[in-house]
């Protein structure tokens, strides 16, 4: 679920290895090319952390961030 802190919409996924967390960090990447909106995110082993928040707005959570966080959650379901 995502949660929003200090104007960013924050979530962390969890994974069974880190192979199934990088491929879905790629799907990620695609997904956000095609929404012209870049998420700030790390990896460590089976966990990604993602948070989103529109850098042109003066790094406040948007409709744009919202978007890109509902087609995460698409992607991870």
């Amino acid at each position: 679920m995502w949660k929003e802190e200090n104007n960013k919409l924050v979530r962390t996924f969890k994974f069974k290895d880190f192979s199934e967390a990088f491929a879905f960090m790629t799907r990620v990447a695609l997904l956000a090319e095609q929404h012209s909106h870049h998420p700030n995110w790390s990896n460590v082993w089976n966990t990604v952390n993602i948070e989103l928040t529109t850098h042109d707005a003066g790094n406040k959570i948007t409709e744009k961030d919202r978007k890109l966080a509902k087609a995460i959650d698409i992607l991870f379901d």
